[in-house]
């Protein structure tokens, strides 16, 4: 009987431990997310909007209980840029970040805020966009389906090439540039005697190694991340044009969220926005010494240079904005 009755006791022990165990894996659990959406970003890992995205995604998570889950995929996982953006206007992807300057082929009037030579600065450029002209255009893109949230930095957009120091626009002339699927920075090269090359972010590291071009333009980290500095290595600081870019979300999927979280996503998307901007700042300092330790040769214009290139680049203002000269002329006063 006692060995009966310790095998009772044993197996009673055993049953509540079980149960224990089974009470704690429930309370400890997760809660099942009432929504999972994707969130589109191009660059890498460790790139600056990639790192915003994430904190995007942490805030989102945190404020919500689990209740709002959000997969960021970089590396062009869900697309181009361009793709992405179609396909948020469908609902497949949910949120991005993306370039204004492709976001622009959607909605000719953000071409606006990436007129060449348009801001004085940086402090100029934040000035514009964290105020009334910054939230009218955020709100612009629900005419296509989309949602504006916050701005992110990208720096300024430089000219390199493989070929030599530039200086002045004669130097520029006659050059084979890459630049992005974008008419008015097809327009922008053209004005300036250069020749403007269409392809894709990807080739373009081959496409300067094998001379196919001799070089385009882009922000100092990007510049350094995709190794661009091995292959052509003399960089302009000309700063042509500062163009921000924009965290987004699908109409679709906004209209799925109720006031209270489309308020969490907000102050979010803020919050992840200058977060995204100090990592940039200190993204651009430590990508400009590493191309300097490789050897890359730096120039920048002149004052008397820089308006050269400006009264070179008019027509494009005539083409693209004409029909937006008053919101032009507030960005400038």
């Amino acid at each position: 009987m006692k060995i009966k009755r310790m095998a009772i006791w044993i197996t009673a022990v055993f049953v509540v431990l079980i149960a224990t165990g089974i009470i704690i894996k429930i309370i400890n659990r997760e809660p099942v997310p009432d929504y999972v959406f994707t969130y589109a970003e191009n660059q890498s890992d460790g790139y600056p909007t990639s790192q915003g995205g994430y904190y995007f995604a942490s805030l989102v998570d945190e404020r919500t209980g689990g209740r709002i889950k959000i997969n960021v995929y970089t590396q062009a996982k869900l697309g181009r840029e361009a793709d992405v953006i179609t396909q948020m206007q469908y609902g497949g992807v949910d949120f991005a970040r993306v370039s204004l300057s492709q976001l622009a082929e959607f909605e000719p009037e953000l071409n606006v805020l990436q007129m060449p030579y348009l801001y004085n600065d940086a402090e100029h450029m934040w000035r514009v966009l964290e105020g009334e002209i910054g939230d009218y255009f955020l709100n612009l893109i629900k005419d296509i389906d989309l949602c504006g949230l916050s701005w992110y930095d990208s720096g300024t957009r430089n000219f390199y090439n493989s070929v030599k120091p530039v200086t002045s626009l004669e130097d520029l002339e006659g050059m084979k540039i890459r630049v992005q699927q974008s008419e008015p920075m097809i327009d922008m090269i053209d004005c300036l005697g250069a020749t403007a090359v269409p392809i894709s972010y990807e080739e373009v590291y081959s496409a300067l190694e094998l001379g196919t071009i001799d070089g385009a333009e882009n922000n100092w980290p990007s510049y350094e991340d995709t190794d661009h500095y091995k292959v052509a290595a003399y960089f302009c600081e000309d700063e042509h044009t500062r163009v921000p870019e924009m965290q987004i979300c699908s109409i679709h999927t906004w209209n799925l969220l109720s006031e209270e979280d489309k308020e969490i996503i907000r102050e979010c998307a803020l919050e992840s926005a200058e977060y995204e901007r100090k990592l940039w700042n200190e993204r651009v300092e430590e990508s400009r010494k590493i191309a300097l330790e490789n050897g890359v040769k730096v120039t920048s214009l002149s004052k008397s240079e820089i308006r050269r290139f400006r009264l070179k680049v008019q027509p494009v203002y005539d083409k693209y904005c004409s029909e937006y000269m008053d919101i032009l002329n507030r960005i400038t006063e």
